[in-house]
């Protein structure tokens, strides 16, 4: 269950402060160096949305040369005069060892800190940590709370992992009921891997009616929005004529897909239906 590494978009929220209103024009309108220029003097006036913003603009290399460090730099001082988007950020600077040295310890503190303030992006990413054990002790039963209050406060990712909680009962009584229920959440919201695990449970009929024809429909969502699980599992369902007419050229090109996308089976079934001649 990945990490969300995020790099959080430049702050739109309307300040008093000339300078900082300024540099948010400019960066709407592509100006980057200007918005680099006044998101600075923002900063440099205790304006610390503005150090934000400059973190953001060191990380993207938006008006200025790309610098991990200075990113860190200016991310630090937001965080640390209660700026806790930019806590969640050094997080996963931590985590990725980008502009400091690598601690996941460090990472999962300042995830903590930015849950804690309510940035539900951090409680995500904490629960990650709990789950994989990194910078902390792994607990499920701490990694399910925090994937909890990431869903419940629209940070879909969460309400994936909570699928998979309850799936292995990890943390929690395993049901597949509430998998399902958090899997359609999630990927009803744009978290097209739940909608490959809603597939798979449709095609296995784990606690739900076994349905190829919901199997393929979930599978086509992951698989349109470039998850290559979802069209690994189109293919399999092309080449067996479950849930869909048969047709070995669809699920070639199917394979091809996930292929393309980087799974090394639908490279390796894409080479085998093409010596078939398919």
């Amino acid at each position: 269950m990945k990490k969300v590494i995020v790099l959080l978009s430049f702050v739109c929220t309307v300040l008093l402060g000339n300078e900082f209103e300024t540099a948010i024009k400019a960066y709407a309108t592509g100006d980057y160096q200007k918005a680099f220029k006044y998101s600075k003097i923002a900063c440099d006036n205790g304006e610390y949305k503005g150090c934000h913003n400059l973190g953001f603009l060191y990380v993207s290399g938006q008006g200025v040369e790309q610098n991990y460090k200075e990113a860190f730099k200016y991310y630090k001082l937001a965080c640390d005069k209660g700026n806790y988007r930019s806590c969640t950020i050094l997080g996963a600077l931590y985590d990725d060892g980008q502009g400091v040295r690598q601690s996941y310890t460090e990472a999962s503190k300042y995830y903590k800190l930015a849950c804690d303030n309510g940035e539900y992006i951090g409680c995500y990413n904490l629960g990650v940590s709990y789950d994989s054990s990194q910078g902390v002790e792994q607990n499920y039963t701490e990694a399910f709370k925090y994937y909890k209050l990431a869903c419940d406060n629209g940070e879909y990712k969460g309400c994936h992992n909570l699928g998979v909680s309850y799936e292995n009962g990890h943390g929690t009584t395993r049901s597949y009921k509430k998998s399902i229920r958090y899997f359609k959440t999630a990927c009803d919201n744009g978290e097209y891997r739940s909608c490959h695990n809603l597939g798979v449970l449709y095609y296995d009929g784990q606690n739900v009616e076994q349905n190829y024809t919901e199997a393929f429909k979930y599978f086509k969502i992951a698989c349109d929005n470039e998850v290559y699980q979802g069209c690994y599992g189109l293919g399999y369902l092309y080449c067996s004529g479950q849930g869909v007419r048969q047709s070995y050229s669809m699920a070639k090109e199917h394979f091809g897909k996930a292929c393309d996308l980087g799974a090394q089976e639908g490279c390796d079934v894409f080479a085998t239906l093409g010596k078939y001649g398919y």
